[in-house]
């Protein structure tokens, strides 16, 4: 991609169709779901508490409000808290081709650049957050092409970042070129099947892309230099940037209906159709075999003992579903790991990869199940796609259910007056201040 192409889409008139830009209305309000059902939870609360101690402001100027949470930080400090308390409840949204996540650290990002910006137009955010989604998918794309490892979210995700921040804070062509370099040089390539051979607070590692991608453009802004980012100018990433502009990524990403590692949603939209079709209950179940794709397969295994792992390991999810009907994020941390029925149930599934399903990874997410009953029976699923994405999309009655379930904590009013934004962020005369209202202020307050 040449500078002058990146800089005008970045910087220049956005053209976004209208379908994109209502697409990224439901992500953005999706994940801000993620973020209040994710407040109470540990890692959340360490990031917050962290952002407070260590990445303060020195001026009002500088400072950006923690999303339910109110106190003030640092711009870099509020994407950063935020986008670790989003990772770290697995329900938000993702890219196929990436390999991993965009929203979770661009919306953090949005919000805390958007605390100075109180005359910033709704329809002009989401612009700007879908050019953001743009840049993050293609350098992610473009990285999982020309790298040998496998990079968590954070390694890419910062470049859509430091796109976003550059348009919201006026850089010019030279300073968004640094910023991107910056931000990909500092970017956390870090391993995924590290943190998926062992689940830790680390998740997806988008907490650091949010941070190191702010950051990137407040150092360039101040003059800071970095090299052209590689993934985005290089010869070799150009195939990846042909068709920026004309090919709206933001409308193929999914929706995860359970805050749990996509990996494993297959499996478990397999279970649950063969569930509600039989009427089945857990005590009728005598084993389930899972047949999925080598990344799915090599999900944590064992009984969980933090959310980490609970929201890695496939066999307790499926348990989950099974007793509980839903995954919501009481079932995934605190006594919600201690359940003895889901422990019970998740000891007779077992996972096993599948040839077949391996070789459509990553452009499909595909699983089966075979059950078998108490009574001897046996049931087949079939091959079975996760719900969320284009191939199977979730209808906005299910978008607005998980919505519910994941921000119960916030009480109806104010659950239904953020819900009520996914629609008013689309009307010209409407403030994105108007939704950074409704998410300042502690959960229960």
């Amino acid at each position: 991609m040449k500078t002058d192409q990146i800089s005008e889409f970045v910087l220049g008139s956005l053209n976004v169709p209208e379908p994109a830009l209502d697409g990224t209305s439901t992500l953005l309000i999706d994940t801000l779901g993620i973020a209040a059902g994710a407040e109470g939870m540990d890692a959340g609360r360490i990031a917050r508490n962290h952002a407070e101690r260590f990445m303060g402001a020195a001026a009002p100027g500088d400072a950006a409000g923690l999303l339910f949470d109110g106190r003030k930080v640092s711009i870099p400090g509020a994407a950063f808290a935020l986008a670790t308390q989003i990772d770290n409840l697995d329900g938000h949204d993702g890219y196929n081709p990436t390999k991993g996540h965009i929203g979770c650290a661009v919306v953090p990002a949005l919000c805390a650049f958007a605390e100075h910006l109180p005359d910033l137009k709704a329809r002009d955010a989401l612009a700007a957050l879908t050019m953001s989604y743009e840049v993050a998918a293609r350098a992610g794309i473009a990285l999982h092409a020309t790298a040998s490892d496998y990079h968590t979210s954070g390694a890419w995700n910062a470049l859509g970042v430091a796109a976003l921040g550059a348009r919201l804070r006026g850089l010019t062509g030279d300073q968004l070129r640094h910023a991107l370099g910056i931000a990909e040089y500092h970017g956390p390539r870090s391993q995924m099947m590290r943190e998926i051979a062992n689940p830790t607070m680390l998740h997806d590692g988008s907490g650091m892309g949010a941070l190191v991608g702010s950051m990137a453009v407040l150092q360039a802004e101040d003059g800071f230099e970095g090299a052209p980012a590689i993934t985005v100018f290089s010869d070799e990433a150009a195939p990846y940037w042909a068709d920026l502009g004309q090919l709206w990524t933001v409308e193929l990403n999914y929706i995860k209906p359970y805050p749990i590692c996509r990996w494993a949603h297959a499996a478990l939209d397999a279970l649950a159709q063969a569930v509600s079709k039989h009427d089945l209950k857990p005590e009728d179940i005598a084993s389930v075999d899972v047949h999925c794709f080598a990344e799915a397969a090599a999900l944590y295994r064992g009984i969980p003992i933090s959310s980490s792992q609970a929201q890695y390991s496939l066999p307790f999810a499926m348990a989950v579903l099974l007793v509980h009907g839903t995954i919501a994020p009481d079932h995934i941390q605190g006594d919600g790991l201690k359940d003895p029925k889901v422990a019970a149930v998740a000891g007779r599934i077992k996972v096993h990869e599948a040839k077949r399903h391996s070789d459509r990874f990553p452009a499909s997410r595909i699983s089966d199940v075979v059950i078998r009953l108490t009574d001897g029976a046996k049931i087949a699923s079939g091959d079975v796609h996760a719900r969320g994405g284009p191939e199977a999309p979730m209808s906005m009655d299910d978008v607005k259910a998980k919505f519910t379930t994941m921000t119960a904590a916030l009480g109806q009013k104010r659950q239904a007056r953020i819900w009520a934004m996914r629609d008013r962020l689309l009307d010209p005369d409407t403030l994105f201040a108007d939704l950074r209202a409704e998410l300042i202020s502690p959960v229960g307050a």
